[in-house]
């Protein structure tokens, strides 16, 4: 046994919801390989008192855009379509790969620190993104966003048109990297940001190399009521016509859905991505998760990028979601703490295709495990740890951070991220790069 949990108190996430107090969890091979009210006989190479702290599955943040921390606070208190067009889009134009990479590894950092093991990440300059996760050993979807502007009208060839020179380059590389810990997905951007040529072409593409489509569905009103205006149909309607939806997919916000949408999405077994504190910041609305899981939806949970968040703190989100949940609904049962917990491990994990070896402390299962310190004033006392978890912890609470056995963050420290390296690389060539005003910005061969 490699590593033993000795006397902590485990939050399982199985299908019976267990907590374990005083229990010992083992890890062997960065798996789960002991859960028990009793020491193993076996002595392990290092054992972790548990003593005061909570144990569970690792964070799945299932839509995010990493490289956007470089903009993190630059545009705030804008509608979305004034916050992309007017600030967000003219920044991200001057930026590229080294430039990437560097803030890729800062939020990556910050994932580790707040208890996330696993992202999907949807972006450009995705080889430095891979890059970054491949460091850093996060485990990651990586989905190169695509756009296409063109009239309908215009000929679009797949095979040669960049962005998807990209994908299919990404795919090549990186797809099953480190036995899977990295898988490459498709992405329409959203309906709003390309046309049916793209999504005819990415659909067939996706369905044929098997991989999953990570989409921007319904974010905003004028967003979802625009496509019905111009097409007849919703957002969801539309893609799925022109088989976006044929393969796994993930659809980020799902704001204004329909209750049809709604119907139609749980029946190509779409998982909807719930990004709470996003959609408040932007004004773009609450979206209606529990009429979501009635329809047979699966649904995660996602930070969207740290520009428009400003965190990536995943305990944040669980609250905001519960909270969303009951003020709309006036109804303060409407999502009670599990559901969160659920949405943010054991569905992330379904939304990701990696039920079976990750969300869950359970025998076999992949070591993607986080450390709470509930030694804290403001978590104590514990009536009830899962409540305690979403409506009272943050992710400021994780003191461990570990991905299939092996410890990416602990007590302060990054064990696979040159932090301080990162921060001058951001502060010497990114920053300028994307803010300085002039020409005279850094260039890549100068470094």
């Amino acid at each position: 046994m490699d590593t033993l949990f000795s006397h902590i108190t485990a939050v399982t996430m199985d299908e019976a919801m267990h907590v374990y107090f005083d229990c010992f969890v083992g890890v062997t091979d960065g798996k789960i390989a002991y859960l028990s009210k009793t020491p193993p006989k076996e002595k392990p190479r290092k054992i972790i008192n548990g003593e005061g702290m909570v144990l569970m599955p690792g964070l799945i943040n299932c839509h995010t855009h990493l490289p956007m921390s470089l903009l993190r606070g630059y545009a705030d208190d804008y509608d979305l379509s004034t916050w992309l067009n007017d600030y967000i889009f003219p920044r991200e134009d001057r930026l590229d790969g080294r430039a990437v990479k560097a803030a890729t590894l800062l939020s990556i950092a910050e994932c580790l620190r707040f208890g996330v093991t696993s992202v999907s990440d949807m972006y450009n300059f995705c080889d430095e993104i891979a890059q970054a996760v491949a460091e850093s050993g996060i485990k990651a979807n990586i989905a190169r966003g695509i756009t296409l502007f063109t009239d309908e009208s215009e000929d679009f060839d797949f095979e040669a048109y960049l962005p998807c020179q990209e994908l299919q380059a990404l795919k090549e590389k990186w797809d099953g990297y480190d036995g899977g810990r990295i898988r490459v997905e498709a992405s329409v951007h959203g309906e709003y940001t390309s046309n049916y040529r793209l999504w005819d072409a990415l659909g067939e593409y996706a369905l044929n190399e098997h991989l999953g489509m990570h989409v921007h569905l319904s974010e905003t009103r004028s967003e979802h009521e625009s496509c019905k205006e111009k097409y007849g149909l919703t957002p969801a309607q539309v893609l799925d016509c022109h088989h976006v939806f044929d393969t796994h997919a993930i659809a980020a916000h799902c704001v204004w859905l329909e209750p049809e949408d709604m119907a139609l999405l749980a029946k190509r077994g779409v998982s909807a991505v719930h990004c709470p504190v996003s959609n408040l910041k932007l004004a773009s609305g609450c979206a209606d998760v529990t009429a979501m899981i009635k329809a047979g939806m699966n649904v995660a949970l996602g930070t969207d990028g740290s520009a428009s968040n400003n965190n990536l703190d995943l305990f944040e989100e669980m609250k905001a979601a519960a909270l969303m949940a009951k003020g709309k609904t006036g109804d303060p049962t409407a999502m009670p703490a599990t559901a969160p917990l659920m949405m943010a491990t054991v569905c992330g994990a379904r939304a990701q295709r990696r039920e079976k070896e990750c969300g869950m402390i359970k025998l076999g299962m992949d070591a993607d495990l986080i450390m709470l310190d509930f030694t804290s004033p403001h978590l104590m006392p514990c009536h009830n740890v899962i409540s305690q978890l979403v409506y009272a912890a943050s992710g400021h609470d994780v003191i461990m951070t570990m991905v299939r056995g092996k410890i990416l963050y602990a007590a302060g420290k990054y064990l696979t991220i040159d932090l301080d390296s990162v921060v001058r690389e951001l502060a010497q060539y990114a920053m300028p790069r994307v803010f300085t005003d002039d020409k005279k910005v850094p260039e890549q061969e100068q470094a």
